[in-house]
């Protein structure tokens, strides 16, 4: 039950003053559904006014100027902006609309009146000049000009002012709540309490205290990342006590271990020692495997399946696309049916017998291993004894997805064990943002005999010899990936760019060239993706919106365009792509326009691409650089989608956070305390329990 003290912030947003049935969606869109939505709008910049005059005015400051009204010139035809001419006693200040009623602006600016009049300096010809005025008052009304003005996020339809005056009604109905922080933790820091932290977040005095390490900022944050850390915890405790089939290591999977190629690399031992921890505890596994592209998930998440299944239990794993899990079922069935497991293969496109043999077999139990895609956890699918659920590129699925498969257990036996797995490295501190209730294992080692890739960054006006390079390494039989430059925010001006490159290529190199973007259909563009990988298309080029995350050892090159326009993280991706085969491999990163101009940042990034491949230095450095925005493509990549919290400048305050939510609930798991009480305020206000995060 939400706490009664909070219902005004749950209420609609429709309950405030001044949202009607027009501005009602446009609220909703740009804050949300909730008078607290609204509420924790903040403002993104402000305005400072200065009295001042004609002749003082600084250009590029907001001025507040005493003026007599002396003649409008109204357009004479379409385009030529509407100007009013006033003065003061130093020189002549012209006010120009472009666009608006004259009739209406007569109104406000009567000839030969005064009046207050508000609006960024520009000078053209020496004297003063002010578009489109912010203000236009009477002398009796100047305190309602402010020398400080919040400005919000607007829409169409929306001023920035009216979403102020929304946020304030907001900030009226606010309640007081009992503090849930710390004492002494707030003394320390020298935060306000809450209520007086919003209060100061709508009413800032300058620019500093629109920095997120503003005390007030920085206390908004902290509440919401104790929030968001008490229901990982949360989550994890849940797991904990959730029982589950207790599995060791068998013959199963010693088979299996001696029938593999290779010998598990120091990162992949600890990684299954871990994993077995788990199986073996009694308790449900919630567990991240993180590795770089190469570094041996893959063969990890065969031993866990081969533990589960020569156990006598039953094991899943689930592949975002069907390429990825007929490559996962090629690979492993047969070291796993050797090893005396029956491993079956579940996708979408299956006919309706195999179908109908494949989930037959699951459901009597003679399938101990299912590989496939989010057909496994369609609702015919039954599992007999299903213990362990292994989720590759888990970023692809929603929490709900990885629910479903999870809820094939059978309650004989318990919770279903599970594994996700993630080939994109993230620092330590985010882990904490989306996998704070999970236990993670990182593989720091690739397997011996991985050829390391050639980097080389090079201007794109060097584009001719790259084509010149690849056009003779086609006709020895390479093949490669071509990724084309990410030339705006639309997947249309990508997709353009994309059909451009390949049009090139196929008229230089004379040979068909793949083609792979967002907009096909996904059976189509797997289609294009299996040729490549079956080594019928010796080039693919692709959109940026495409994960080409299929293994082709035979694909050695890699050419990324305007790779200065990617994030480290996803350069890394791109490259790891390459370099799974015996041959060597090269990636080679075009930057710049003509001109060859490249940024320090932008230089930065791709120089650490060039001297390192190791996947969590790059994620570290690349978190270094970022600063804040959108790190690594969070968004993206499924992490929380902070209100207040920015994962980079708040680091320190986020492992703050976590430690206290541990304590918090180590010390009164059931929140009875005057503390605890306080804290379930906190946990309703934020909801990350059914909301944003996908806890549920």
């Amino acid at each position: 039950m939400r706490p009664q003290i909070l219902f005004p912030l749950f209420a609609e947003v429709s309950s405030l003053k001044g949202v009607g049935p027009r501005t009602l969606p446009l609220v909703q869109k740009l804050a949300g559904p909730l008078v607290r939505d609204v509420l924790f709008l903040a403002p993104v910049g402000v305005i400072t006014r200065r009295r001042t005059n004609a002749a003082d005015a600084i250009e590029g400051e907001v001025g507040v100027f005493d003026v007599v009204v002396d003649r409008m010139i109204a357009p004479g035809r379409p385009g030529v902006p509407l100007k009013v001419r006033a003065s003061d006693e130093t020189g002549f200040v012209h006010l120009i609309w472009f666009g608006g009623s004259p009739q209406h602006i007569d109104r406000q600016l009567p000839r030969g009146e005064r009046r207050l009049v508000s609006g960024k300096v520009e000078r053209f010809n020496g004297e003063v000049q002010i578009v489109h005025p912010d203000w236009i008052v009477p002398l009796d009304k100047g305190e309602e000009i402010p020398s400080v003005e919040p400005v919000y996020p607007a829409t169409q339809g929306l001023a920035s002012r009216n979403v102020r005056k929304l946020a304030l009604g907001a900030l009226a109905v606010t309640p007081d709540p009992d503090e849930w922080q710390d004492a002494a933790w707030l003394a320390r820091r020298r935060w306000p309490g809450w209520k007086a932290a919003l209060d100061a977040l709508h009413a800032p005095t300058g620019e500093a205290d629109l920095s997120p390490d503003s005390p007030a900022r920085e206390r908004l944050a902290f509440d919401e990342l104790l929030a968001h850390q008490l229901a990982l915890a949360r989550r994890r405790r849940a797991r904990q006590i959730t029982p589950a089939p207790v599995i060791r290591e068998n013959a199963a999977s010693a088979a299996l271990l001696a029938a593999l190629p290779f010998s598990l690399t120091g990162a992949q031992a600890q990684a299954m020692a871990e994993i077995r921890r788990d199986l073996a505890s009694g308790e449900q596994m919630g567990r991240l495997l993180q590795g770089d592209v190469g570094s041996g998930k893959t063969a990890v998440a065969a031993l866990a399946m081969a533990d589960a299944a020569g156990a006598g239990f039953q094991a899943a794993l689930m592949a975002p696309t069907e390429i990825l899990a007929r490559q996962h079922f090629q690979r492993l069935a047969p070291m796993l049916e050797a090893a005396g497991l029956p491993t079956i293969l579940l996708t979408g496109r299956d006919t309706a017998a195999e179908r109908r043999a494949r989930l037959a077999a699951l459901a009597s139990g003679e399938a101990r291993i299912a590989i496939g895609t989010h057909a496994l956890f369609q609702d015919a699918v039954r599992f007999d004894r299903l213990a362990l659920a292994i989720i590759d590129e888990q970023h692809r699925f929603g929490v709900n997805e990885r629910a479903r498969l999870q809820a094939k257990a059978d309650p004989r036996i318990g919770g279903v064990h599970l594994l996700t797995m993630s080939a994109t490295p993230i620092p330590r501190t985010l882990e904490l943002t989306q996998y704070g209730e999970l236990e993670v294992s990182r593989l720091t080692e690739k397997p011996p005999g991985r050829t390391p890739v050639a980097t080389a960054v090079l201007p794109l006006a060097r584009i001719g010899e790259v084509a010149a390079r690849l056009k003779a390494a086609v006709e020895t039989g390479a093949q490669a990936y071509w990724i084309c430059p990410l030339v705006a925010e639309s997947e249309a001006s990508d997709l353009a760019a994309a059909e451009e490159r390949a049009r090139d290529l196929r008229r230089i190199l004379n040979i068909e060239i793949g083609l792979a973007h967002g907009q096909m259909p996904g059976a189509e563009r797997e289609a294009v993706m299996a040729d490549f990988a079956d080594g019928r298309l010796p080039v693919l080029v692709a959109t940026t919106v495409v994960e080409v995350g299929v293994d082709v050892p035979n694909a050695t090159i890699m050419v990324i365009e305007h790779a200065d326009r990617f994030g480290l993280a996803q350069l890394h991706q791109l490259r790891g792509r390459v370099g799974r085969g015996a041959k060597s491999s090269a990636c080679i990163l075009l930057y710049g326009g003509q001109d060859g101009a490249l940024g320090e940042t932008a230089r930065e990034r791709l120089e650490t691409l060039r001297r390192t491949e190791d996947g969590f230095e790059i994620a570290e450095e690349d978190f270094r650089l970022r600063g804040g925005g959108d790190p690594l493509g969070l968004r993206q990549s499924g992490f929380p989608a902070y209100r207040f919290a920015d994962p980079i400048r708040h680091r320190s305050l986020m492992l703050a956070a976590s430690d206290d939510a541990r304590m918090v609930l180590g010390r009164d798991p059931d929140l009875a305390s005057p503390r605890g009480q306080a804290i379930q305020v906190l946990e309703a206000l934020f909801d990350w329990r059914t909301d944003r995060s996908g806890l549920d």
